[in-house]
């Protein structure tokens, strides 16, 4: 008997369906020479620290630091747990081979391994490795079942986080809750979670600290357009009056009209973490919220695998677009079909294949997150929304580029010489506009942002908007700017308006989860942002638990769209001496050793030696901290 194990028991019975298991038994289904189980996510864990010797079970700074010279795990200590695990444990001491069906990832790999060993499986394991839960794409699974030894740098790696994330969290927690908690809090360090909270802590420092300054802009309206002065901005009023005065009652000419034309490629896929930032910002949801929203899709088989870190497509997928596409093109949403139109002027066609979409040497396990073609039905409000930006952007990356002009156009005022002023003076102005000729693309209507909220201009002089700016990459709305002669000229209405420095913005989770992503650094540039990845703090799949940590420890709260740091998170901060506890750089290190273990580019036990090493530093360096310093406790 072949024995299946799944991670959730809705799986275990699509699975089951597909194989043949159609008889239900007590914990599991079989059939057709199958039993297929489940486990509810972990079953097990590692060892908690009172489990390796009795001395550890005790909060004492004299026992640190905590290094077993072993791990081990152990059954997660709940009723139904523990009744399914001795199913499972039953059925794998039977079986004649095992086919472990946990999701194809990380954490995937570490659930069911850890599983298989604590039952003592002896038998052949084999691999089901699939990014969609199609029925088609299942029964392809099983057709091309792996030997689990070719997974055995995915666990390697998921095993490696996970005592890693043990040595730090257990030892640095106790070491500072024991230390500066007041016995009344514990204070919850972790490697990812405690880089995270600088980020907003720092921020936020920032902000309280900012200074703002004055500083003048002068522009002037000529047929009822905004030019700006080219010079820019004036620190002192005085230069600003006099250049005001300078061209106050003097003709206006227009010096140079330059339209050029330009394209603007789709947006790529999505992976998990740009579907979360966009569906903060336009939806108003958690990080964990689109987490959850999207991983029901995906089990509900409406979209492939969600917890990825990729944006591009392997080449065998090309094939399985025109299907897909079907499948959009035939969904309705209360009756109306909201993709049809969208679809038809590339019906019929062969699609589109694009290197910033397709690929393989940038998918390792799996592929961004698109539709599997399957027809959406019963999806809830918000599942519909995060279905309708997935849906979108797959088919804006089949669509043409977008095609604009941008007309720019440039003027001056010149003053004639005076008895005060002996020397000519000529000041210049620009007014730039876009006119979209062939929306191309964004017929999808699922425009990037050009620049993430409020994370630009942080801390300097704000950038004036031109007159007749439109259409960019933010989505608002064409307008033109009227037409201009060059050589023509008229009168014109100047201003000098005085302005404020404005400080850097609060993290919103959008934002944050960018910052993780790059390891604390703002990237927008699509392909600058990919090649950082290799160093962000924290995985995609992850990131939106440890927001939420942060938040159930009292370490930060929301204020509308804001991640504010309470006196706890900011004070905690301020003990933090060691780099390796707060800072994203070093973090986004040890998660590309991670990925490295994965890809067999690093050794495991050196990550845990190295990682030893400094849990050792940390414990000596805050044990001879002299000061009587506390935390403040945040309710």
């Amino acid at each position: 008997m072949i024995v299946c194990i799944a991670e959730k028991p809705s799986v275990a019975r699509d699975i089951a369906r597909i194989i043949g298991a159609t008889s239900s038994r007590d914990g599991y289904m079989e059939g057709n020479g199958y039993q297929v189980t489940w486990t509810y996510g972990h079953l097990c864990t590692l060892k908690e620290p009172g489990d390796y010797t009795s001395a550890w079970r005790p909060w004492a700074l004299t026992q640190l630091p905590m290094i077993p010279p072993r791990f081990g795990i152990k059954l997660i200590e709940q009723e139904h747990i523990t009744k399914q695990f001795a199913i499972i444990e039953k059925l794998m001491q039977k079986a004649d081979g095992i086919v472990n069906c946990g999701d194809a990832g990380q954490e995937g790999e570490l659930i069911q391994r850890w599983v298989m060993q604590k039952a003592q499986a002896k038998c052949p394991v084999k691999r089901l490795w699939i990014s969609s839960m199609t029925d088609e794409a299942i029964r392809e699974g099983f057709a091309q079942l792996k030997d689990q030894q070719d997974y055995q740098p995915l666990y390697m790696a998921g095993l490696s986080r996970a005592v890693g994330d043990w040595l730090l969290g257990m030892n640095c927690t106790r070491l500072y809750t024991l230390k500066y908690g007041q016995n009344r809090q514990v204070l919850s360090i972790g490697r990812v979670q405690t880089p995270t909270l600088a980020l907003i802590v720092n921020r936020q420092k920032e902000i309280n600290n900012f200074k703002p300054e004055p500083y003048w802009v002068l522009a002037t309206v000529y047929r009822d357009t905004t030019f700006t002065a080219t010079k820019g901005k004036f620190t002192k009023k005085e230069e600003g009056e006099a250049a005001f005065q300078t061209i106050e009652g003097k003709p206006f000419t227009i010096t140079k009209v330059e339209k050029k034309e330009g394209k603007e490629q789709p947006p790529q896929l999505y992976d998990l973490t740009s579907l979360q930032v966009d569906c903060n910002r336009k939806f108003g949801f958690s990080a964990e919220q689109t987490l959850n929203l999207i991983q029901a899709l995906y089990e509900h088989k409406f979209t492939t695998y969600p917890r990825v870190d990729t944006q591009y497509l392997s080449d065998d997928i090309y094939p399985k677009c025109p299907p897909i596409m079907n499948g959009l093109f035939q969904t309705k949403f209360a009756g109306v079909a909201p993709y049809a139109d969208l679809i038809r002027p590339i019906g019929g066609k062969p699609l589109n294949k694009s290197k910033r979409v397709f690929d393989t040497s940038k998918v390792t396990d799996h592929h961004a997150i698109i539709p599997t073609g399957v027809i959406p039905q019963s999806l809830s409000d918000a599942e519909r929304k995060v279905f309708d930006l997935v849906a979108r952007r797959f088919i804006g990356v089949f669509l043409p580029d977008c095609k604009f002009s941008t007309t720019t156009v440039l003027g001056e005022v010149r003053s004639v010489a005076t008895e005060s002023q002996p020397t000519e003076q000529t000041i210049e102005f620009k007014a730039t506009g876009k006119e979209i000729l062939d929306p191309g693309w964004r017929v999808v209507g699922a425009a990037p942002l050009s620049s993430p909220e409020g994370d630009t201009n942080v801390g300097q002089q704000g950038n004036e908007a031109p007159s007749g700016a439109v259409g960019g990459a933010s989505g608002t709305p064409a307008a033109q700017l009227p037409h201009f002669t060059k050589g023509e000229s008229g009168p014109h209405k100047p201003t000098l308006t005085e302005k404020m420095t404005t400080p850097p913005p609060y993290y919103s989770e959008a934002t944050l989860l960018r910052a993780m992503e790059t390891a604390g650094k703002f990237v927008d540039d699509e392909e600058l942002r990919a090649a950082m990845k290799e160093n962000g703090i924290g995985r995609p799949s992850s990131r939106a638990s440890i927001i939420e940590t942060l938040f159930k420890r009292h370490y930060i709260r929301r204020e509308r769209k804001r991640l504010v740091a309470t006196k706890t998170g900011i004070e905690l901060i301020d003990l933090i001496r060691e780099d390796l506890l707060k800072s994203c750089e070093l973090t986004g290190i040890w998660e590309k050793k991670l990925r490295d273990i994965e890809h067999q580019k690093y050794d495991a036990q050196q990550f845990i030696d190295e990682l030893k090493a400094q849990v050792t530093a940390i414990v000596n360096d805050v044990m001879s901290d002299p000061s009587n310093r506390r935390v403040t406790i945040t309710q």
